[in-house]
C-alpha cells in the first residue's frame, strides 16, 4: 500500500510540473528548469552520503571498534540479501540514526552515541532494519526524482516571477498573452511550490511507514522499533538539539527538530503515535501465524 502511495504521489508531481511547466514557461522553459533541476540534484545524489557524514563528524567504525554494533548489522544484512554497508558512529547524545548511499552498493549506516547508551540490543535492531530497509528499498533514489521534479517546479515558479516583473505571463507561438492573466499567473507562482512541497513530504512520509513495515517483516519483532521509536521521540522531545541541518533532518529515523508537527502536512516524518501504532497492529497480525521474532 505503501509503494502504491509513493508511485501516486510521484505522479501527481509530474502532473504538476507538466501542467504548471506548461502555463509558465512552455516546453522549451519546461526542459530547461527539469535539466537544471537533474544536474543539481545528480550532483547530490552522487555525493549526498560524503557530504552528510562530514557535516555531522561521523567517523567510520571497524568491527573490531565495536564489534555488536557490526554483528547485527552484518546479520541484518545477510536477512535482507544486501551487502554490508559501512558503519559509521557520529558523537552526539541525541539518540538518532540515518541511512545512507547511492545504492546498496556504496551505503552507509550512521548511528549516534546517544541512540548506543539509550537502547537495548533487540530495540537497536529494529532501528538499524528500518535503515537498512531504506537501503534496500531504493528510498534515496526515490527521494532523488521527487526532489528533482519538485526542483524543477520551483525554478518555473522563479521564471514566473521574472515573467510578471516583463510583462505579465509567457506568449505562445502566435504572440497570445498567457491565459492565466497577471493575477492568476502570481496565484500559480505562489501554489506551485506549495504543492509540489507537501507532494514531496508527502512521498517522505510513505517511505518512513515503508521502511517500518519492511523492517517489522525482516525481523518479525515490530515491538522492537516500535519501543525504539517510543524511547528516541521522548529523549528528543525532551532535549531537543539545534546544531541540526533542516535539510538533512528527513533522513533520521525520527525527525531530530522537533515533537510531533501540528501541520502534518509540512513534515517529513509521519505522526509517531500512527507509526507505533502500525508497528502494533502488524505486531498482533504476526502473532496470529505464530512467527516468532528473529532474535539472535
Amino acid at each position: 500500500m505503501n509503494n502504491i502511495k509513493t508511485a501516486l504521489l510521484m505522479l501527481a508531481l509530474i502532473i504538476l510540473f507538466v501542467f504548471i511547466g506548461e502555463l509558465i514557461a512552455g516546453k522549451e522553459g519546461m526542459i530547461w528548469a527539469f535539466m537544471m533541476a537533474v544536474m543539481m540534484n545528480g550532483i547530490a545524489y552522487w555525493f549526498s552520503d560524503k557530504i552528510v557524514l562530514f557535516m555531522y563528524g561521523a567517523k567510520e567504525v571497524k568491527e573490531e571498534d565495536l564489534p555488536e554494533l557490526h554483528s547485527i548489522i552484518r546479520e541484518l544484512a545477510m536477512l535482507m540479501s544486501l551487502p554490508m554497508p559501512k558503519v559509521y558512529i557520529i558523537d552526539t547524545p541525541m539518540p538518532n540514526a540515518f541511512a545512507t548511499g547511492r545504492n546498496p552498493k556504496h551505503s552507509a549506516v550512521a548511528v549516534t552515541i546517544g541512540l548506543l547508551n539509550l537502547l537495548d540490543k533487540r530495540e537497536l535492531r529494529g532501528v538499524l532494519a528500518h535503515e537498512l530497509s531504506h537501503i534496500k528499498n531504493r528510498d534515496t533514489l526515490i527521494s532523488l526524482i521527487a526532489a528533482t521534479i519538485a526542483g524543477a517546479i520551483f525554478t518555473l515558479a522563479r521564471l514566473g516571477q521574472w515573467a510578471l516583473l516583463l510583462g505579465g505571463g509567457r506568449r505562445d507561438e502566435r504572440g497570445s498573452s498567457n491565459p492565466l492573466g497577471a493575477i492568476g499567473l502570481l496565484l500559480m507562482i505562489i501554489i506551485a511550490p506549495l504543492a509540489a512541497m507537501i507532494i514531496q513530504f508527502a512521498i517522505s512520509r510513505s517511505r518512513e511507514y515503508e521502511a517500518d513495515r519492511s523492517a517489522a517483516v525482516a525481523t518479525s519483532d515490530p515491538l522492537s522499533l516500535a519501543n525504539a521509536l517510543r524511547k528516541i521521540h521522548y529523549e528528543i522531545t525532551r532535549r531537543p538539539v539545534g546544531d541540526i541541518n533542516p535539510t538533512t533532518a528527513h533522513m533520521f529515523i525520527v525527525n531530530p527538530l522537533r515533537g510531533e508537527n501540528i501541520l502534518n502536512l509540512f513534515s517529513t516524518h509521519p505522526p509517531i503515535n500512527e507509526r507505533i501504532r502500525r508497528l502494533e497492529e502488524l505486531y498482533y497480525a504476526l502473532q496470529k501465524y505464530n512467527i516468532p521474532p528473529i532474535v539472535r
